[in-house]
């Protein structure tokens, strides 16, 4: 009954802020949530990435090692993406961002904090921060179909994850009034980030719910199954390996539809779309098996 009790406890708060958007999004179906995207891209997720990882204790090391197992894993996804796209005789390059950026950071960040504590968040973070540099990057260069260097040079993320590298290399402490700072921007931006979640639901729609169920199977089975794999492969334990496996069962980001959006074409946009409700809304079941797991063999 113990863990029945912990499991509604790390994901009631998620799901009820979702909630919360959701009504508001009925209410005022022409709601624009634009201003929270660029508070996030902006504000909150640098601000994010400094928080977790400064103040959680996760070591430069620990870092490392959960980096490189989610670059291991978004390159499994990815491979995963191009497989089902071709199956399904779709665009693999613009259609491919959905399946390899999960929903890590705004709804894999507090539901990991709920269920290990502040160094649960840390390693979600370290986890978190190769998906966020990629969704100003390679999301961007896969979407607009060309490379350019400056959207790089541009993205506060990336210096965000710079300067909180270097802190944790050199093992500097960050300025109190640093942390609590950044803390409220990254508490806002998860608040404001799970209800415009709930607004998308109200607001995207479902062109092809066949093809995004199948694209859906991709992301939110198959995409545990791998974190599940990476945990045996490199035999990791722990909260740790809780924290990898919740992170790959998360659902495809809403970010990967506002980019498509704004660099992609409308049939692509309306194919990104369909996959992020559905894979949101089978993420209502299978999320919480995955927390189930974890939070039963990694511990």
């Amino acid at each position: 009954m113990e863990i029945y009790i912990k499991l509604f406890e790390v994901l009631f708060p998620v799901f009820f802020i979702v909630g919360i958007g959701y009504f508001i999004g009925k209410k005022n179906p022409n709601l624009d949530t634009s201003f929270i995207t660029d508070y996030s891209a902006n504000f909150g997720t640098p601000a994010l990435v400094i928080f977790a990882l400064t103040s959680s204790g996760v070591t430069f090391a620990v870092f490392t090692e959960y980096f490189i197992y989610s670059l291991v894993a978004i390159t499994c996804f990815a491979l995963t993406g191009v497989i089902f796209l071709i199956i399904q005789k779709k665009d693999y390059i613009r259609e491919l961002p959905p399946f390899f950026l999960p929903n890590t950071g705004n709804m894999g960040i507090p539901i990991c904090l709920f269920a290990y504590g502040s160094m649960g968040m840390g390693v979600a973070a370290a986890i978190s921060s190769i998906v966020v540099l990629l969704h100003f990057t390679l999301n961007i260069f896969l979407a607009s179909k060309k490379f350019d260097f400056n959207i790089i040079i541009k993205s506060p993320s990336f210096y965000a994850i710079l300067i909180t590298i270097l802190l944790l290399y050199f093992e500097i402490e960050t300025p109190t009034f640093v942390l609590n700072t950044v803390m409220l921007l990254a508490y806002a931006m998860i608040v404001m980030i799970l209800m415009s979640l709930g607004v998308a639901l109200t607001q995207l729609k479902v062109f092809s719910f066949k093809n995004a169920l199948i694209s859906s199977i991709g992301r939110v089975i198959i995409g545990p199954i791998i974190g599940f794999a990476l945990i045996k492969v490199f035999n990791l334990s722990g909260f740790a390996a809780g924290v990898l496996l919740i992170q790959a069962s998360m659902p495809s980001a809403i970010l990967t539809y506002l980019i498509a959006s704004m660099y992609s074409p409308k049939e692509i946009v309306d194919n990104i779309s369909s996959m992020i409700v559905v894979s949101t809304l089978m993420s209502l079941i299978t999320v919480p098996i995955i927390v189930f797991i974890a939070l039963k063999y990694f511990s």
